[in-house]
């Protein structure tokens, strides 16, 4: 597949046979499920003019349905383009077609979507992560030249590590919120996934940047990082000792074998414990199961996407909400509600907030030494369809991803290899907030000496 580097030199009529072979490809390998159903003609011809880039179905693009992967936003269609679509447009990029994630990318498998599967391309029996797990089989497939995803708790990252494919998050505040459909508004991010770093660093320059449509969205100006990239930088990388500990043996012997090629690179690697990380998945899913409950609410059945018929505005809004939305939803929704509730705000939820802090420094800490942090993006290679039958159990799955979100730091996920089966393994870079150079600088560097190795 071509890269998105090599497609932004090519003449317009170029980009137009890419995209037409695209659409066969998707067609061919429809068994995939990255996109979600079939692309619509709306979806095929809207935007034919641009490199096309594969969006997750809960990016507004003006025209195109926009379901969030749910039951319940079924037939809505976006009256706007979100901001990061505006951008792609004025930059010679455009979207073509939806692709597929757990329900309002609430999952790490995409398992909940309320379309289905999407399968792993590198195993068929296998999750392609989540909730991006669509966008992430898109490009590890070749059925994208590249994706936009959003992460909340590592949903670009995991998935891209699942799928052997960069995943970046980005500084909270960085990329416009605008138009991406909200799970937790504190914790949400649109991101790049790419085929390799250099095009995650590209595409990462067209989103970024100020917007004041999005109150949250950090109001300093845009350094391109893609013009100044130097994976010859030496820098001070901190390995998480206690989260290789954590970690199966496959993913241990991988982030072993990165840690050598940073080390062949000239980086200083020096070692660092954490809190144990299970006070970070508390924290996060009390915090971003309580935004999620408020965020919501609003789909009632009166606004937005179905509504079903009954005698009395109660019961509309109870079998609206009971048949739209999935098992899992419900779930975070009951959840976020009760921490809320009065009596258990303070035991929880500002309890939570005050763990959100304590984690934040933690990662400031280790900054004073550091320039980079590198951890394992999941503690195992992409999970079988159906093993984890526990929500908690399925949870734990981002047990190494979600405190990025908590502090506001940008990550990104870089392929270290393949395990004995034939699964990749991605391995998580974290930089400073606002520190996208020193992060795609360090990311570029492990990726050129894995492949030199």
């Amino acid at each position: 597949m071509i890269t998105l580097k090599e497609s932004l030199k090519l003449p317009q009529e170029e980009i137009a046979e890419i995209r037409r072979e695209l659409l066969r490809e998707i067609e061919e390998r429809r068994e995939i499920g990255a996109y979600v159903e079939q692309l619509t003609d709306q979806e095929i011809s809207q935007y034919m003019d641009g490199i096309p880039i594969a969006i997750k179905d809960n990016i507004q693009v003006n025209g195109w349905e926009v379901t969030g992967g749910s039951n319940i936003l079924q037939g809505y269609i976006a009256p706007y383009n979100a901001t990061v679509i505006n951008k792609m447009l004025n930059n010679g990029l455009a979207p073509m077609g939806r692709t597929n994630m757990d329900e309002f990318a609430m999952g790490s498998s995409t398992e909940s979507s309320f379309y289905g599967v999407t399968k792993n391309p590198h195993d068929f029996s296998r999750v392609p992560g989540g909730s991006s797990g669509g966008s992430a089989a898109a490009v590890a497939a070749g059925l994208a030249i590249a994706a936009l995803g959003s992460d909340t708790g590592g949903s670009i990252r995991q998935p891209a590590s699942f799928c052997g494919c960069v995943g970046m998050k980005p500084t909270y505040g960085k990329v416009s919120r605008y138009g991406l459909g909200a799970y937790s508004s504190s914790l949400d991010q649109i991101g790049p996934i790419t085929q390799n770093v250099e095009d995650a660093a590209i595409l990462y320059d067209i989103l970024a940047g100020h917007d004041p449509k999005d109150s949250t969205s950090a109001n300093i100006e845009h350094a391109k990082v893609s013009d100044c990239l130097n994976p010859d930088k030496k820098l001070t990388i901190a390995v998480i000792e206690n989260y290789l500990a954590e970690a199966s043996d496959d993913v241990r012997e991988k982030m072993q074998e990165g840690i050598k090629a940073l080390e062949k690179a000239g980086h200083k690697i020096i070692y660092k414990n954490f809190i144990n990380s299970k006070y970070d998945i508390a924290t996060y899913y009390v915090i971003a199961t309580a935004e999620a409950s408020a965020n919501l609410s609003r789909y009632d059945g009166v606004r937005y996407g179905n509504r079903t018929s009954n005698e009395s505005l109660k019961e509309m809004y109870l079998s609206s909400r009971s048949q739209g939305f999935g098992e899992e939803v419900k779930r975070r929704i009951l959840l976020g509600t009760f921490v809320l509730s009065s009596g258990y705000y303070d035991a929880y939820y500002i309890k939570a907030q005050k763990a959100r802090h304590f984690i934040k420094h933690q990662y400031e800490a280790i900054f004073e030494e550091a320039d980079l942090i590198f951890t394992p993006v999941a503690p195992t290679a992409a999970f079988e369809f159906g093993s984890k039958k526990d929500p908690l159990e399925m949870y734990l799955s981002d047990i190494y991803t979600i405190s990025l979100n908590l502090a506001g730091l940008p990550g990104i996920s870089v392929p270290l290899g393949k395990n004995n089966q034939g699964l990749p393994i991605g391995g998580q870079l974290i930089a400073k907030a606002f520190y996208e150079q020193d992060l795609f600088d360090g990311a570029m560097s492990l990726e050129r000496e894995l492949a030199l190795k």
